[in-house]
């Protein structure tokens, strides 16, 4: 009989109890051995990070050329829209209720530990091979010629070498990054037991977490709303259509793991073959609207929790940016987080947002404890997508 492996999610829990206990009864001098692990493995995951981006943006805007033409621009309009929107609404949620979340004795108490943080033995000197604004302009530059020039003005082998780069990258994610995240976040909470800040942060996260779902699930009502005002359809049987699809989110805590349930969703709600064959698998990868909100909303906690400036001037850009960055994020548990971690600079500032530092370590933690609940928000709103789309088509391209 086969064992059944122990989900990511609990191995974040696991391994914050364990920070916890560790910061909490070994000497200083052993906690400083699993900080020097977990920087040297935060260091290597700052070098892959802008090779995820080339490798998955790149595919992921190359792969955007296969379908029908104004379908295509409607699906991608809705998905990036509804992201964007959901993005914006989290912000504008987050920043009303979570000042309220923040006693003033506990922001005292993260801010008297605030460079009480544990020095690692030894580092390693490992530059990256592209600052991430390099590599984002280059995954859209490589994306879009290949989109519109492959089959055309040239061939596919350069598509077929980025397509195996790709799955090189999501090798090192499946088999390195992923596996040593549990690493990562183990040390980051040993350093905040010992300095003294992790309990007045665990306060905050958990009010922050039930927030979040709330959020997700008035999204979905959102959306299925719209949905079947536009279609014309009961929008309570849309949302009683897709309970498969959601749950089967929450297991897999993966988008493309989940869309063969996803399609049988979308033909429960009278979505066409056609239509859905083509919405359901394109929006796995596009339509982020769950993670946006979790990301967003994590990320001002983390920001009010640090006494960092926020604001909605500097949220907006942030959420135009990860709308087209998180395009074909991997389908593995905590890939959208992995691919904002590069971008979270433009909310943190560059020295609080640097991706092997302390609070986006925090950020990770936070965002991958509600990963499930985000993808189950994603699928979704993907099949709420589609009975727009299949009504539309119905009623205005196919005649």
């Amino acid at each position: 009989m086969e064992k059944k492996k122990l989900g990511l999610v609990p191995k974040l829990i696991i391994a914050i109890i364990l920070g916890i206990v560790f910061g909490q009864f070994l000497p200083e001098s052993i906690c400083r051995v699993i900080v020097t692990a977990s920087s040297l493995f935060s260091t290597f995951l700052k070098f892959v990070i802008p090779l995820m981006i080339v490798a998955y943006v790149t595919m992921g805007i190359a792969d955007l050329s296969q379908g029908a033409g104004k379908l295509l621009l409607i699906t991608v309009c809705l998905a990036y829209g509804s992201t964007l929107i959901a993005g914006t609404c989290s912000y504008l949620v987050a920043s009303g209720l979570f000042p309220s979340f923040m006693s003033e004795q506990a922001m005292e108490q993260i801010a008297a530990t605030a460079d009480n943080s544990l020095s690692a033995y030894f580092s390693i000197q490992l530059q990256p091979l592209l600052d991430t604004l390099s590599a984002v302009a280059l995954a859209f530059v490589l994306g879009l010629c290949l989109s519109t020039m492959r089959g055309k003005e040239i061939g596919n082998s350069l598509y077929n070498g980025m397509k195996d780069f790709s799955g090189v990258i999501d090798k090192v994610l499946h088999t390195v990054i992923i596996p040593l995240l549990p690493l990562y976040i183990c040390g980051t909470f040993t350093d905040m037991t010992k300095s003294g800040k992790t309990f007045a942060i665990l306060s905050i996260l958990w009010k922050v977490f039930l927030v979040v779902i709330i959020m997700h699930l008035i999204c979905i009502a959102i959306q299925f709303t719209i949905a079947g005002t536009i279609s014309k359809k009961n929008p309570v049987t849309l949302i009683k259509n897709q309970i498969p699809g959601y749950t089967t989110a929450l297991g897999t805590q993966s988008s493309a793991a989940t869309i063969p349930v996803n399609l049988q969703c979308a033909a429960n709600d009278g979505v066409s073959e056609q239509i859905r064959n083509f919405v359901v698998p394109l929006c796995a990868n596009i339509h982020m609207a769950g993670s946006m909100i979790t990301i967003t909303a994590c990320a001002t906690a983390v920001c009010l929790m640090n006494q960092l400036p926020i604001s909605l001037m500097t949220v907006v850009p942030f959420i135009m940016t990860l709308g087209i960055a998180m395009v074909a994020s991997p389908g593995a548990p905590g890939g959208s987080i992995m691919t904002a971690l590069p971008f979270l600079y433009m909310i943190f500032g560059a020295e609080a947002g640097n991706p092997d530092g302390p609070i986006c370590a925090i950020m990770v933690a936070l965002y991958i404890t509600q990963d499930s609940f985000g993808t189950a928000c994603n699928v979704s709103g993907d099949n709420a997508i589609g009975v727009i789309v299949n009504t539309i088509y119905e009623k205005w391209i196919k005649k």
